[in-house]
């Protein structure tokens, strides 16, 4: 069985790594807001949906700890993330014919 104090040590990263993914957050935010601001056509929505599959991805690792928990959580993070890129496409697939 795992101690307290393992678990704590597996789960914390450093206050400069939490202070750099934040400020990586806020500068894709700003990319997003930018790119809002600025017609792309097309790669307009694709722009922001890649920005925010990147914070995503760094808020699961980063913050959530996602690499340290049960394999059983992540097969659920992985069904809830399939889950929604097949609504993605079938959503693009009908906005495509319209």
């Amino acid at each position: 069985m795992i101690e307290k104090n393992q678990m704590s040590e597996e789960h914390s990263h450093s206050y400069g790594i939490y202070i750099l993914v934040w400020l990586g957050l806020m500068t894709l935010t700003a990319v997003t807001v930018a790119v809002a601001g600025i017609n792309f056509g097309a790669l307009t929505v694709a722009t922001a949906l890649l920005v925010a599959s990147i914070k995503s991805f760094l808020v699961l690792k980063i913050f959530m700890h996602l690499n340290v928990e049960q394999k059983v959580f992540k097969i659920f993070v992985g069904a809830a993330l399939f889950f929604i890129i097949v609504s993605f496409v079938l959503l693009f697939a009908d906005y495509s014919f319209l």
